[in-house]
């Protein structure tokens, strides 16, 4: 058994969970030994290189502290700007199972005889990820398939992490109170338990093949129930280019690539309240015609009506100074008791997030400060905040504020120049909030799917 082998199977074990929760626990206390000695005793330490060491621990750790650490690096001033730079950087880098643990937790998943279900099957997987890592393989009709296969006992690695991450939000709290971090941890904590349940995944990827059943321009693969099960989820292999290899080409496919990729995201949004949460670059790649293979739909956010409305209504309010519509927005999306102050500040970040689509001119979606997209309007928002007293950030604004921060990344990589106002105000002209709810009541349940 090769030593990653045998730390994963160490994982199911009591031993191993206390194992893993000391090793998270230490580099949690690492850094907030660091932080503390920095705040209280006006220790000068080196943030990047801690920083960088936090990143080096956690990737190679597998499980969700790395996903989180994704995730956190695209919200702004939910880690200081060091440690949001750094956590930018863990991708799917964590070393994959052995062949022979991979045949073991295959035949957990789908019987002894599991390797007759399949043509070929290869060894080596494709990519290994915080969750769980693709094989590529072959049906017994011939099709090319892609194989998610879970690492063992996550669960206990999601509840060890949690832990920890709250541990690391309440001392960033304990001296910066511009950002209250309890709805962001509740939110984060049932995405990722979401995450593990591969049968729900399954309906995500069928409901996202309906819901874009329409555009020739974004891709969706198909399930393989009789291949799938919990922990297993088997579906169509889609080919594809990276998205950054396109970063040099002419001007008209990048602005080709951009649209389908902003169709991609919130068609869904506007006509089903639906929105992929996780704009990783791994998660979307590009075929020779320039359509968009929209894959892995464990980070799906499904949205109330009245969100979607008040996304469209705080719109509205940008382009009138409409202040007591601006208010009314933020109170649909769960913002509460916000003084005068406060709602002028998270005007300013609003401002940022919608002012594409506030100008009908073609134009870049914005720019980049120090790596990150979004960094200097959220230091200045960041800023105000503490003078304000602060704010509590509503559950179901972290997905949206991750998904328009990620791909608005993604588009400055692309060099993307649009006219955003309009095809903005093409995709939300038919808006209307009885019909998106009849929608909701009609399609959720085909695919057995609870809402919010």
């Amino acid at each position: 058994m090769s030593k990653d082998d045998k730390n994963l199977s160490e994982g199911g074990s009591l031993g191993g969970r206390v194992k893993r929760y000391s090793q998270v626990s230490g580099t949690m206390a690492g850094l907030a030994m660091k932080m503390a000695g920095e705040r209280y005793f006006g220790m000068d330490i080196d943030r990047p290189e801690h920083a960088e060491k936090l990143v080096r621990a956690l990737g190679n750790m597998k499980g969700p502290l790395m996903k989180v650490g994704q995730i956190l690096s695209t919200i702004p001033e939910a880690l200081p700007a060091e440690y949001a730079r750094e956590f930018q950087q863990l991708q799917s880098s964590a070393p994959p199972m052995g062949w022979n643990f991979v045949r073991r937790r295959m035949k957990t998943e789908l019987g002894a005889d599991w390797q007759s279900k399949f043509k070929s099957f290869e060894q080596n997987a494709s990519a290994a990820a915080s969750l769980g890592q693709v094989h590529r393989a072959v049906s017994n009709d011939g099709e090319n398939l892609a194989c998610k296969l879970q690492y063992p006992d996550m669960q206990s690695a999601i509840d060890a992490d949690l832990k920890q991450l709250k541990l690391m939000f309440s001392l960033y709290e304990s001296y910066d109170k511009a950002i209250k971090t309890g709805q962001i941890h509740g939110e984060l904590a049932e995405r990722l338990r979401e995450e593990l349940d591969y049968t729900l995944e399954a309906k995500y990827t069928k409901l996202y093949a309906y819901m874009l059943r329409d555009e020739p321009n974004v891709h969706v693969p198909h399930v393989h129930d009789e291949l799938s099960t919990d922990r297993l989820l088997t579906s169509t292999w889609l080919d594809g280019d990276k998205i950054m290899n396109y970063v040099d080409k002419d001007q008209e496919t990048r602005n080709t690539l951009a649209l389908n990729m902003f169709r991609a995201w919130y068609v869904p949004l506007y006509n089903y309240g639906v929105i992929h949460g996780d704009p990783h670059l791994g998660n979307y790649t590009v075929r020779s015609d320039l359509s968009i293979n929209l894959l892995d739909f464990g980070c799906v956010r499904i949205f109330p009506v009245k969100f979607v409305g008040g996304v469209i209504d705080l719109y509205h309010a940008l382009q009138n100074n409409d202040t007591d519509l601006a208010v009314h927005a933020y109170e649909t999306w769960g913002f509460t008791g916000l003084s005068k102050d406060q709602v002028e500040t998270l005007n300013i970040w609003a401002n940022f997030l919608y002012g594409p689509i506030l100008e009908d001119k073609v134009r870049p979606i914005g720019e980049v400060t120090n790596g990150i997209y979004g960094r200097e309007t959220a230091e200045k928002v960041h800023k105000k905040l503490r003078e304000v007293g602060g704010v509590q950030v509503p559950r179901e604004f972290v997905f949206m504020d991750r998904a328009a921060l990620g791909l608005g990344s993604v588009f400055l990589h692309l060099k993307a120049e649009i006219n955003w106002y309009r095809i903005f105000n093409e995709l939300i002209a038919d808006f209307d909030a009885s019909k998106l709810q009849k929608t909701q009541d009609e399609t959720f349940p085909k695919f057995n799917i609870q809402r919010y």
